[in-house]
């Protein structure tokens, strides 16, 4: 009797690190893959999705920006990020602030367009490994330590932390090419219909909408591999 090979599918998620439902989804689809060990392994690449391009440098305030933008009042607004931090528990990812300061640093939104970048070059530079601990490291600079992830020297030293040289990174933040194909990638999501996130994209067709519960993606990708190999 010989061991079965896992089947290996790749996924690319558009994310914004911003994205509460991101990391939820994250954390959802690590439980299907566990479901899953043996069966099927996956290969993640992220991709880029700016929830709010138009951020000014300044950021906003979290609670305020999402009453502004649902057209909630504050104590809704607050109200959606309690039900947000509970469907995060139970995918075993915390949106809760762990960083140590008393009082602690204000809930922010942030432009999010140089994290991109830096994703990006990340990628094209060290490969999905490497990727991934830096996306990993963003989401938890953003919501368990809520530092100014907007700013260049901060992406630079979360960059640093994560293995990733600093000067080249630094360069990769001035690229105007690069800058054109985080554009590119961002006009490819919407010219394919995806208008929330994350959005996970199976073997670069098939398509996984929203943050979903464990059960919901084992079932796409058993789907997904049974296709591939028929």
């Amino acid at each position: 009797m010989t061991d079965t090979v896992p089947q290996t599918l790749t996924i690319d998620i558009y994310s914004d690190v911003m994205c509460p439902w991101c990391i939820i989804g994250y954390g959802q689809l690590q439980q299907a893959l566990e479901t899953l060990g043996g069966e099927i392994e996956a290969e993640i690449r992220w991709r880029p999705f700016e929830l709010n391009p138009d951020m000014a440098a300044g950021g906003e305030d979290r609670t305020e920006h999402i009453a502004r933008k649902y057209g909630r009042t504050l104590d809704e607004s607050k109200g959606i990020q309690s039900h947000m931090r509970e469907v995060a528990e139970q995918a075993r990812v915390s949106l809760d602030y762990d960083g140590g300061e008393d009082p602690a640093p204000p809930a922010m939104m942030w432009n999010t367009f140089d994290a991109h970048k830096l994703l990006t070059h990340t990628l094209d530079t060290y490969g999905e490994e490497k990727q991934m601990a830096l996306k990993l490291a963003l989401f938890r600079a953003h919501f368990n330590e809520r530092r100014r992830i907007g700013e260049r020297d901060v992406l630079l030293d979360i960059a640093d932390a994560e293995g990733i040289d600093r000067e080249a990174a630094s360069a990769a933040l001035d690229d105007e090419s690069l800058a054109a194909r985080v554009r590119a990638e961002e006009r490819q999501a919407f010219d394919s219909n995806i208008t929330g996130v994350p959005a996970m994209i199976v073997e670069g067709k098939f398509l996984i909408p929203g943050a979903q519960q464990p059960d919901v993606y084992v079932n796409a990708l058993r789907r997904v591999a049974a296709r591939a190999i028929a």
